[in-house]
């Protein structure tokens, strides 16, 4: 790491917009430890089987006839900043277009600033991702494993690494699942977050758009626990306790950093689409719970999330 260099690239925010872009991807990757990704032939064999397995059971359980995208990589956490800098930018585009801030030179440092902290810091936590890359040309999708991050919080949490990493990847592929039952799927969050960013980047809130992108996510999130549940070939409360265990036992700095990215939200959509997606199984099975992919329409809302009976009655069959 060299923070020297991090600090002089956001300093040296140039250009016309409020974000220097080029700076943001030099200061976090300075202000980051890339890790190893010298994996041993059975390390790199492991990854494959792993993905190939999770499809296999995530097939059988749920029914759905997917394929796990053609770009499977093995990142160190450069390669992740590299991923996903471009969405960042795609995100931000509304608001960089919507005219120049006050004090432009300062708002560009603070705002390259911000961007790259929050790169750095999801770039050392993130384990596993499933890109359906929103907002991007074309309709190519993603899957990537942050090696150095899964080996270290497997060492954190004193777990065997092998089975810690089957464990991220079936959660990832169940993510490919969903959006191969629902090819509609990311058109519908990309035009939820466009409306939502171009509202902010006029001086708005459209709250209706975040409200619908937040109960779909939440039932991306608890379709995927839902999944795993079933498909993983073992059992694994033991590792949720641990994760669970770890994120309590942070320092009060790593909170607060957690809370501003926004990573308790993902947690509470991951308990709260899961308690929804389980009231329906018992209810109907896992074949009912799969009709929330048939349409648009057939998502909940931030109502039924929280009394899925109200969903099944809306939703017939």
């Amino acid at each position: 790491m060299n923070l020297y260099r991090s600090v002089r690239a956001v300093t040296g925010a140039s250009g016309t917009g409020p974000i220097d872009w080029d700076a943001v991807t030099e200061a976090a990757k300075a202000s980051t430890d890339p890790g190893s990704i010298a994996l041993s032939p059975a390390e790199r064999s492991g990854y494959a089987a792993d993905v190939r397995d999770a499809r296999t059971r995530v097939r059988e359980v749920s029914g759905v006839d997917f394929d796990v995208p053609a770009t499977v990589e093995i990142q160190n956490r450069h390669h992740w900043i590299d991923a996903n800098v471009n969405t960042f930018r795609q995100v931000m585009k509304p608001i960089e277009e919507h005219g120049p801030p006050a004090l432009p030179g300062v708002a560009r440092v603070v705002n390259t600033g911000t961007m790259s902290v929050m790169l750095s810091v999801l770039g050392t936590n993130v384990l596993g991702q499933y890109d359906p890359l929103l907002l991007a040309e074309g309709d190519d999708h993603a899957l990537y494993f942050v090696h150095p991050n899964i080996e270290r919080i497997a060492d954190e949490l004193d777990t065997d690494f092998d089975r810690f990493r089957r464990w991220i990847a079936f959660h990832e592929v169940t993510h490919a699942a969903e959006f191969g039952a629902a090819p509609w799927l990311s058109d519908h969050l990309e035009s939820r977050m466009e409306s939502g960013i171009e509202a902010l980047a006029s001086g708005g809130v459209d709250r209706e758009a975040f409200r619908e992108l937040d109960a779909a996510m939440t039932a991306v999130e608890g379709y995927a626990e839902l999944l795993m549940d079933e498909a993983f070939d073992e059992e694994y409360a033991d590792l949720r306790a641990k994760i669970e265990a770890r994120r309590r036992g942070m320092n009060p700095l790593s909170k607060l950093v957690r809370r501003l990215l926004g990573l308790g939200l993902k947690r509470r959509q991951y308990e709260r689409g899961k308690a929804f997606f389980e009231h329906v199984v018992a209810a109907r099975g896992i074949d009912g719970a799969t009709r929330v992919w048939d349409a648009p329409d057939n998502l909940p809302t931030a109502d039924e999330l929280d009394h899925p009976q109200k969903w099944m009655a809306r939703v017939q069959g």
